[in-house]
């Protein structure tokens, strides 16, 4: 049954198809803030492992502050990282009255501001927040056999009932990553997307 599987996946990715997820409004954060937000000594506690291998949904939760309005327990996801990052939507910023470039992930220089509210004190991010740019995580060997490169731009059909084509998609290479593209729930209630969807990757 799982060689029947892995024969299945392997198909599936030859045809240059990928599988979607929906990425919803979360934060990454550095181990300093961590401390700040969780109190000295706190660490992220995972919860439920991700599709990218190491990455995990953790069991904490902050609240962000802005101009407008504030988002009560949003996700936070490990491991930590160097820099403190916010990902929303278009939607998520305009209700929070919060203006967000559209980067890619770990591009942060000038971006957005909020505040990120813990149960132990608070943190005022001067940049972080970001609408993050749809991209496709590849594998080496998937993109040498799909002739993908990374930083490549691409267009990807979404295969539901409402085929949208979203341009300039980033193709991102890493031996550490598992084919998935990731998309925000702005551009997944646009195109349709519910449950186990595909993309079509047109170069």
């Amino acid at each position: 049954m799982q060689n029947l599987m892995e024969q299945i996946v392997g198909a599936i990715s030859r045809s240059g198809l990928v599988e979607v997820e929906v990425s919803a409004r979360h934060v990454h954060l550095t181990e300093r803030d961590v401390q700040i937000l969780f109190g000295e000594g706190a660490t992220l506690t995972p919860k439920r492992d991700l599709s990218q291998p190491g990455q995990y949904l953790s069991e904490e939760r902050v609240n962000l502050i802005g101009a407008k309005g504030r988002k009560e327990r949003v996700a936070v996801l490990g491991p930590t990282r160097p820099s403190t990052q916010v990902e929303l939507s278009k939607s998520d910023c305009i209700e929070l009255g919060v203006t967000a470039p559209l980067r890619e992930s770990g591009d942060v220089k000038g971006s957005g501001t909020m505040t990120l509210e813990g149960p132990c004190g608070t943190v005022t991010l001067t940049e972080g927040v970001i609408v993050a740019q749809s991209h496709v995580h590849v594998p080496p060997e998937t993109a040498q056999m799909l002739e993908l490169k990374d930083k490549q731009r691409v267009c990807v059909e979404m295969m539901t009932e409402r085929p949208v084509i979203f341009k300039n998609v980033v193709i991102r290479v890493n031996g550490n990553f598992n084919f998935r593209m990731h998309i925000d729930f702005d551009e997944a209630n646009a195109a349709a997307v519910s449950g186990f969807t595909l993309g079509k990757i047109i170069k």
